[in-house]
This record gives C-alpha cells, structure tokens and sequence, in this order.
C-alpha cells in the first residue's frame, strides 16, 4: 500500500481511512482508489472491528479524479471503455469497486467531510453509511460539468437517499451544496462544527453497542432497499458512449477556455 491513503487503528474497535493527498485536496489517483479496496477487504477480516471513518487529510475530503488521472485515460480511450464493460454481472469494474468495497464492509462507515466533496470523492462519501459534513463543506455530484455522468457506483447508493427528480436535478446540473444544503437534499446524516471528531464519537457509540447487532442492522437495511447490481453495468455502459463523443469533448475545451460550449 503506498502513503497515498492512511489506515489507522485498522484492529478496531475504531479504524479511521485517510486519504493522504492534502496538497491536491485529496483528489484521487487509480493507485489511491486501489489502495482502498485494498484496506477495505484487509478490514473486513478484522474481527475486533466495529465501525470505520472515511476522511482525508488538510482540511478537504476529496476533489474527485485528479485531472492528471483523465488525461493519460485519454490516452486510450478505447482500452479504457473497453475495460470499463468487462465486467461480470452485478460486479463492479475497476472504478466503481472503491464504493462498492466501502459498502461490503461488514461494519458501519462513516464519512467525515471538510471542505471539497466533488465527483469520485462525493461518490466514495455516498457509499458510506453515514456522512457527517461541515456546514462550509461544498459537496457536488460534479461529472456533469465534464459532460459525463457519475459511473463510480452511484447506482448502489443515490436511489436509497434521494428521489429521482431531484437526483436528476442534481446529476444534471453538478451544482455545489454547503453541508447544510446537503442536508436538506437528504445527501448528508448530519451537520457539525467539528464532523471528524462528530463522526469518531458516533463511531465510538456504535462500537459500544452489540456487534452482532449493529452488523445485521446494516444487513438488514442494506437488503431491504437493496444494491441495484444491475446499475453498475448501466453506469458503466452510458459512460462508455459519453467518453470521447463530440458533446463531451466540447464540454472539456469549453471548461478549459472558460467559455460558453457550443454543442451539435
């Protein structure tokens, strides 16, 4: 695992995840993404585990894919959709199985968020549990400002805490939230001053109940509004056919010359 992302007190009863990337505001690389996986299945087998919390360091959360990570898939952009789509079914592909492994961990997630909360890192945030978030945090469901949707496994997570109207809206238009504005949309558990030490001392709440009773109850929760499986696959295929398409790379030359994008 390299220091890209931190695991503390991964025996429990309280682990804390840090992404380590303070002077990119935590923007995430492939490696990093892989080094989560990584730490979740290596926690997972923890058996003095009872609660996790998701945080990065410096102040903000994440600031989605680093912009150096899209250039060099743009590459090859063919190899990228294609490895994309070579998924099994119900199974994530390589950018969605960070989300999909904070969600397979047995114990409840909690997800303290400071300042930027944007695309990946807004998706790596909604797969946990629970979120705690600043009332100045700036939280945004931000592919669409790139002319793309969010394909990280948004599919498992969005639809347990939204309606779709405004699910749609938020998709669409990659607006930015304050924590309190996410609150209201029903995006985030809670608002606080201090949200790590909030999320520490709900962790440490948790980890005094029952352990066998605070893992089904997130079982139980989890099966009954169900894990859309199928929704990975659709992620993954629509953002195939964005990628690379004329809309989509006049979106991106729009953003960089800062002006007004003329689509066909």
């Amino acid at each position: 695992m390299s220091d890209l992302m931190t695991v503390q007190n991964a025996a429990g009863p309280v682990a804390e995840i840090r992404l380590n990337r303070p002077a990119k505001k935590n923007a995430v690389t492939l490696e990093l993404l892989a080094d989560l996986v990584a730490a979740c299945e290596a926690l997972a087998d923890e058996p003095g585990l009872r609660a996790v919390v998701l945080s990065g360091e410096g102040g903000d959360f994440s600031a989605g894919i680093d912009l150096s990570v899209l250039m060099s898939l743009a590459g090859d952009l063919e190899g990228v959709k294609a490895e994309m789509l070579a998924m099994e079914p119900g199974q994530p592909n390589r950018f969605q199985a960070p989300a999909k492994a904070l969600m397979d961990l047995p114990v409840p997630v909690i997800a303290a968020i400071e300042g930027v909360c944007f695309g990946a890192g807004m998706q790596l945030a909604l797969a946990c549990d629970f979120r705690i978030a600043a009332p100045g945090a700036k939280l945004s469901i931000m592919e669409g400002k790139w002319g793309l949707i969010p394909d990280m496994g948004i599919s498992l997570s969005l639809p347990r805490l939204m309606a779709p109207d405004r699910a749609k809206a938020l998709i669409m238009t990659a607006r930015v939230l304050s924590g309190e504005e996410a609150l209201a949309e029903g995006l985030v558990t809670r608002v606080e001053g201090d949200p790590h030490g909030a999320a520490i001392a709900f962790a440490e709440e948790l980890a005094a109940r029952s352990p066998d009773a605070v893992r089904a109850s997130k079982a139980l929760v989890d099966q009954l509004w169900g894990q859309a499986g199928d929704g990975l696959r659709l992620e993954a295929e629509l953002q195939a056919a964005l990628m690379g398409a004329p809309n989509q790379m006049e979106t991106v030359m729009a953003q960089m010359q800062k002006r007004a994008p003329v689509y066909k």
